[in-house]
């Protein structure tokens, strides 16, 4: 009996010590620590003081374990080997959150800033550069605190598993928009304001291998008996069962799923620490990422996104066979991770060679396939063990799925708006600070504005405007270059039922304050004294300006001073009433125009819908605040997605890539040919791996398209048309014919192809007087249905009568051919028409067989006045090393109808372009026709080939013919 009794009563002696103390007492002392500074958010631990002169690491533990993690017992000890190996280590120590002062209202920032300043503590220290080391959500702290730096002091960043990208993980197999939908729709609320337990993250963590801890807990019990036996594990056990779990504090929480999960800006960029833009692009210095093939949290494919989110960092990894735990304690941890980091530390300072394990990564890393699961395990505790789907074959039916829901109540939105529905840019800009105000608005500068600072700084405005007299409907025009004080005046005109008057700082200020027949003009200090030339009140918003006699600065008014007058509402505006006047052209051409609210909601929606806009996304705009792609476009697809807004204070190709980066940029506006110089540009270290998915815009010509379609793949372009003042919006969404404008946008007004007479520039009439849709290939001019309300004055009175009696059309003044498919391709505009002796020529088929060459880079079409008529002329500019050949141009301008072929083609060393990116052809047209000299001009003979021009031939062309 006496040999079952003892290993029975030892049994029992050992299980009443466990119950009492959580465990057994191996003796076993923590390794020696002092505590060299202690802040707000952290303590600094230095292991092993007075090692002297060595390389130094520096450990961020993960927000839901303690810095235990790196001591767990003197066994397994990650600060006992790397001083052991001649490193120096330190520890951030976070402390328990629920224990701390204000420990569970901190949030990812306030660990970010700590870890900032742990490095800035280690350096004054120490006298050297820093290693920043992290395990899981720990290196995730790394890596951002090492672009919050821009990499100053810091040696080299080390992560275990640590995500770059949170979109290749989703517990049970679900697509990635699952989770990011998900966390889109918990509110704020909820999820800032509570905290996750310990115990909760440490379930999850166990059950990721349900089998393995149920085994674990059984071994331990069957060997109760055998104190010796368990003492040398006992230490790690009692750490991943109780000591070494601690809350997640609830803001932390929140910030953490809205910026990694939902929105992936780890991989993307434009993530907020306090009030800065942060990209881990910006993180220059090497980096080694371990990498767990049995990694059930942090997959493989999570941890190696940061190849594409660092582009300009030498990035090396070590790949063990490991789970996520086992990556830093554990037999393999002590034998392999811990020296290999060691041997890091040595490499990077004093050179020689890597240790075995550590390898470069390669330069092509294919993106891993869309999921979004970390996050949601650490955050929940829910383990991926517990179930897999077979989803893979409909993952894209399902991700178009989840953008039809996402799409469809915005186009029935946008079908129910009447003249009388109340619908404006200030309304939906409140409608989104009240659904997340905490959520970026927008960027500016490398700051991030939330959409409650910009509601405040909005509704300040609206009271200031109040003071000085302004009233719903006035026409109020704004001249401001494109800065935050002048989206918040833009925005409070809406807010207030004013109609904002955009001058343009570019443009003829006082001709078009006269159009928009403006009494008063907001400006700010930069254009305050060419308003105060004007002739009118001027008011100044902005400061910091020597303003002008009679200028009244608005921000001397104080807004809690004013008091909101009985007839004021926020946000009266309705779909018909006039919101905006935006002008376009310049001299002769000079045109205001003026846009409804449902005119501005049809752009918003419209593209907010075509590209799937999202709280994820960032939306770019490349062009001023005055400029319509702007304000109906980008302004409007953000405000009506929900997405944030970067404002360019002014495009420049050079700082294009930095900025998407620092922005999280994930969709850029264009007009015209504004990419040229971005997709001419030299390869760019930003470039490589970027977030952009898609340029939207409008007028990009078909070669340009698909250029950048071919060097900034996987993005695509998206191209739109939208007439100013009509209702007609076409959408290119598919993108798989590259120069079409597509179909008209459904919600929008219907439109129509109505046949034209090119020779008599009008709409061609059948026998009953009425017009007719043209067939397939016929030129025709695009008209929208005029809705209710439309005004009868003006140039933009609508047709009536056209297709049947009492009908109601707006003519948009562009031409265009439809194909079989129902696709739109623009032919020009009537005032492109160019006359010649021949018969009448659109320069839009010219322009794109053209511009298809290779080596052509723009391609202009114009008349020039020659014996009576016009010629056809094309110039074209040419590409790096590009040049033309005869034989080219026949080929190219075949598939152009004979009639519609140039006279002349002329290359040009740059063809003019306005700020915007559109053609300026009037510099072209007053050159004539172009010297025979130099061979640099083409002719087309009486076979229809191109030639080299020739003085005979150029006699030939100006000899007097009349128009055909």
């Amino acid at each position: 009996m006496r040999p079952v009794i003892g290993p029975v009563l030892r049994t029992v002696q050992n299980a009443l010590e466990v119950a009492r103390f959580g465990g057994l007492d191996t003796g076993e002392d923590a390794s020696p620590y002092e505590v060299v500074d202690e802040r707000r958010a952290h303590r600094l631990r230095h292991y092993f003081p007075g090692g002297g002169p060595r390389p130094a690491v520096l450990l961020v533990p993960p927000l839901m374990m303690t810095a235990e993690v790196y001591d767990v017992s003197s066994r397994v000890s990650a600060v006992r080997v790397l001083d052991d190996l001649g490193v120096d280590p330190w520890v951030v120590d976070f402390g328990a959150p629920e224990h701390e002062p204000g420990g569970l209202e901190r949030t990812v920032s306030d660990h970010v800033v700590a870890v900032s300043e742990a490095v800035d503590r280690v350096r004054a220290l120490t006298g050297r550069d820093v290693h920043l080391a992290g395990y899981s959500q720990g290196g995730m702290f790394c890596y951002q605190a090492a672009a919050y730096r821009r990499s100053e002091g810091i040696a080299s960043v080390v992560t275990f598993g640590s995500p770059a990208d949170t979109s290749v993980g989703l517990p049970f197999g679900l697509p990635a928009w699952v989770a990011a939908e998900g966390a889109g729709r918990v509110p704020e609320w909820l999820l800032g304001g509570v905290a996750v337990p310990g115990w909760v993250t440490r379930t999850g963590f166990q059950l990721l291998s349900p089998v393995k801890s149920v085994r674990s807990r059984v071994e331990f019990i069957l060997a109760l008996h055998d104190r010796e036996r368990l003492a040398p594990r006992e230490r790690q056990r009692r750490f991943l069962e109780r000591e070494g779990w601690v809350s997640w504090p609830g803001p932390a929480l929140a910030e953490f799923v809205r910026q990694f999960i939902a929105h992936n800006r780890m991989l993307t960029g434009g993530f907020v620490v306090g009030d800065r833009l942060v990209t881990l692009a910006d993180i220059s210095c090497p980096v080694l990422a371990f990498v767990g093939e049995a990694d059930e949290i942090a997959s493989p494919g999570m941890v190696r996104g940061i190849r594409r989110a660092a582009p300009r960092a030498e990035v090396y990894e070590a790949s063990l066979r490991a789970g996520h735990f086992g990556l830093v304690v554990g037999s393999l941890a002590v034998e392999r991770t811990w020296p290999a980091v060691a041997g890091w530390a040595r490499w990077r300072e004093d050179g020689g060679e890597p240790p075995e394990i550590v390898v470069p990564v390669g330069e092509e890393a294919p993106p891993p396939p869309a999921d979004a699961g970390y996050g949601l395990r650490l955050a929940a505790g829910i383990g991926a063990g517990a179930a897999r789907s077979a989803t893979g074959a409909v993952r894209g039916s399902r991700r178009l799925a989840h953008q039809a829901a996402q799409n469809l109540p915005r186009l029935s939105r946008l079908e129910r708006i009447r003249p009388d529905t109340r619908m404006s840019l200030g309304l939906l800009l409140d409608e989104q600070a009240g659904r997340a105000p905490d959520d970026v608005f927008f960027l500016y500068q490398g700051r991030a504005h939330t959409q409650d600072a910009a509601k405040r700084r909005i509704d300040a405005v609206v009271r200031g405007l109040i003071r000085v007299g302004v009233r719903q409907g006035d026409p109020v025009g704004v001249l401001m270059d494109t800065r935050p004080s002048a989206l918040a005046v833009v925005a409070a005109l809406s807010r207030l039922g004013a109609v904002a008057v955009l001058l343009r700082p570019d443009g003829d200020p006082r001709r078009e304050a006269e159009l928009g027949q403006v009494t008063r003009v907001i400006a700010d200090p930069v254009n305050v004294r060419r308003a105060a030339g004007l002739g009118v009140e001027v008011l100044l918003l902005g400061g910091g300006a020597d303003r002008p006699a009679g200028v009244f600065d608005m921000e001397t008014i104080d807004p809690a001073r004013v008091t909101p007058p009985g007839w004021y509402r926020p946000n009266p505006g309705c779909a018909g009433d006039l919101a905006f006047v935006l002008f376009t052209g310049d001299g002769e051409h000079l045109r205001a125009n003026r846009i409804t609210n449902r005119r501005w909601a049809l752009s918003a929606f419209g593209t907010a819908s075509s590209a799937a806009l999202s709280p994820a996304d960032t939306v770019y705009s490349l062009t001023p605040l005055q400029h319509p792609s702007a304000l109906l476009m980008s302004l409007g697809g953000a405000a009506a997605g929900g997405a944030r807004l970067a404002l360019a204070g002014a495009y420049d190709p050079e700082t294009f890539w930095d900025e998407t980066r620092r922005y999280g940029v994930t969709v850029a506006s264009y007009t015209w040919t504004l990419l040229r110089d971005l997709v001419n540009a030299p390869p760019h270290p930003g470039e490589r791996h970027h977030p952009v998915r898609l340029f939207i815009g409008s007028g990009m010509p078909r070669g340009l398209w698909r250029r950048v379609e071919e060097r900034f793949a996987p993005a695509r372009v998206l191209e739109f048309y939208a007439s100013t003042e009509a209702e007609a919006i076409l959408v290119n969404v598919s993108g798989r014919k590259p120069g079409s404008l597509g179909r008209p946008l459904p919600g929008g007004a219907e439109t129509r192809l109505a046949r034209y007479d090119l020779e008599r520039g009008r709409v061609a009439e059948g026998p009953d007087g009425l017009a007719r849709e043209c067939e397939p290939g016929e030129i025709g001019t695009l008209v929208a249905r005029a809705g209710p309300g439309r005004a009868e004055a003006g140039p933009g009175r609508p047709l009536r009568g056209l297709f049947a009696p009492g009908d109601a059309w707006t003519a948009t003044g562009d031409l265009f051919r439809r194909d079989a498919d129902g696709d739109h391709w623009l032919v020009g505009t009537e005032a492109e028409l160019i006359r010649t002796a021949e018969g009448v020529v659109p320069p839009g088929p010219i322009r794109d067989a053209l511009g298809d060459l290779p080596y052509i880079d723009v391609v202009a079409v114009y008349g020039v006045p020659a014996g009576g008529a016009e010629l056809a002329v094309a110039a074209v500019s040419l590409r790096e090393g590009g040049e033309p050949r005869p034989i080219d141009l026949t080929e190219a301008l075949l598939r152009v109808e004979p009639a519609l072929r140039p006279a002349l083609v002329r290359v040009v060393d740059e063809v003019p372009v306005t700020a915007g990116g559109r053609l300026r052809t009037a510099p072209l047209r007053a050159d004539g026709v172009p010297s025979a000299a130099g061979g640099r001009a083409f002719h087309r003979d009486r076979s229809g080939a191109y030639r080299p021009l020739t003085e005979a031939a150029r006699r030939r062309l100006l000899r007097p013919r009349a128009a055909g």
